[in-house]
């Protein structure tokens, strides 16, 4: 496997999406940032694209975990099925 392949595989498990017209999305908690920090430890990951996920993020404080959102029911679909 090429760096590139790697670098695509990442990102899409991480909810990024990987083509080259569109950038990456910076990290959204700090346990992704720690985890994206071994993989690059590991060269798994390309210096420079640790580097630009850490710009893009910048010094915000993250939360140390992100929840999935929930997913939303319908009510109006839920009133209209027990009439």
């Amino acid at each position: 496997m090429n760096g590139e392949a790697i670098d695509a595989e990442l990102l899409s498990v991480s909810g990024g999406i990987y083509n080259n017209q569109t950038a990456a999305m910076p990290f959204k908690s700090a346990a992704q940032r720690r985890k994206f920090a071994q993989l690059l430890v590991d060269g798994k990951i390309s210096p420079e694209t640790f580097e630009e996920w850490n710009r893009e993020t910048g010094s915000k404080r993250l939360p140390e975990h992100v929840k999935r959102k929930a997913k939303r029911t319908s009510t109006k679909r839920n009133a209209a099925k027990k009439r």
